[in-house]
């Protein structure tokens, strides 16, 4: 329960309260004033569910891709390490201690990289992380010292390719969001809807029994401010802040490395 009940709070912050106070303040003044109408309440589904509906799926299909492509990025920078921990014929060296390393340095910064908002850190630590790229690419060569055939070096070299494809996939998911105008008409929306619908909800007055006059646009503003703060969530999948963002834990990964 105790979880629920923070995944729940999650989604309401002070937009929450500032839109329902504004909400209920439009519905007060519209009824003593008399200044009452009956709005169709398909509108509301139309014109801002709908919307909302489609942006909260397209950023959840972002964040399922953006899993799959870090998997990916995980699985091969694995396989190279068993590889040259395996793959060698003579086994004295160090390629496994500076292969763990890399991969580490590089996940840090894949996770500086996707939590700031700074571009100037963005640029800087993608440069690294191509740098990482590049160390591990001289290290396949390095590996014919010590007995790796050709065929295996080429598809170690495979592995790296992969490793970029993914890591520019999470670039790009973390660059390009959702519509952004589709998302700035909801938000538009969202918050004068309960506002502009003060009328409507002073019509319904004596609908209801003393002291629920109010229930209706505290209700209409927790909905649709909740629904908009849940797309913000799924929205920016690597900012660490709602539950369902992606964790970049190099840690997770260097587990495995033994």
């Amino acid at each position: 329960m105790k979880k629920v009940l923070r995944s729940f709070f999650l989604i309401i912050n002070y937009k929450t309260l500032i839109i329902t106070a504004l909400a209920v303040i439009s519905t007060y003044i519209c009824y003593h004033t008399g200044l009452t109408a009956k709005f169709p309440d398909m509108l509301v589904g139309v014109a801002i569910v709908f919307p909302v509906v489609f942006s909260i799926g397209s950023a959840y299909n972002r964040r399922e891709t953006a899993l799959q492509r870090f998997s990916d990025f995980k699985g091969h920078a694995l396989a190279i390490y068993y590889a040259t921990r395996d793959w060698t014929v003579d086994k004295e060296h160090d390629l496994p201690q500076r292969t763990r390393v890399i991969i580490e340095s590089m996940v840090v910064l894949m996770r500086s990289m996707f939590t700031t908002k700074h571009e100037h850190d963005i640029q800087n630590n993608e440069r690294k992380v191509f740098q990482y790229f590049s160390q591990l690419s001289s290290m396949t060569v390095e590996m014919r010292k010590y007995g790796v055939q050709s065929g295996e070096i080429s598809r170690i070299n495979q592995y790296i390719s992969k490793m970029i494809i993914a890591f520019d996939n999470l670039k790009i998911i973390h660059a390009y969001r959702t519509p952004v105008t589709l998302r700035a008409y909801s938000k538009v929306f969202i918050y004068i809807f309960p506002i502009i619908y003060g009328p409507y909800f002073a019509s319904t007055f004596n609908d209801f029994s003393a002291h629920l006059e109010y229930v209706m646009p505290v209700l209409y503003s927790f909905i649709l401010v909740s629904l908009d703060n849940i797309q913000d969530h799924l929205e920016h999948p690597f900012d660490e802040v709602g539950e369902d963002d992606i964790r970049i834990d190099e840690k997770d990964l260097t587990t495995h490395m033994n």
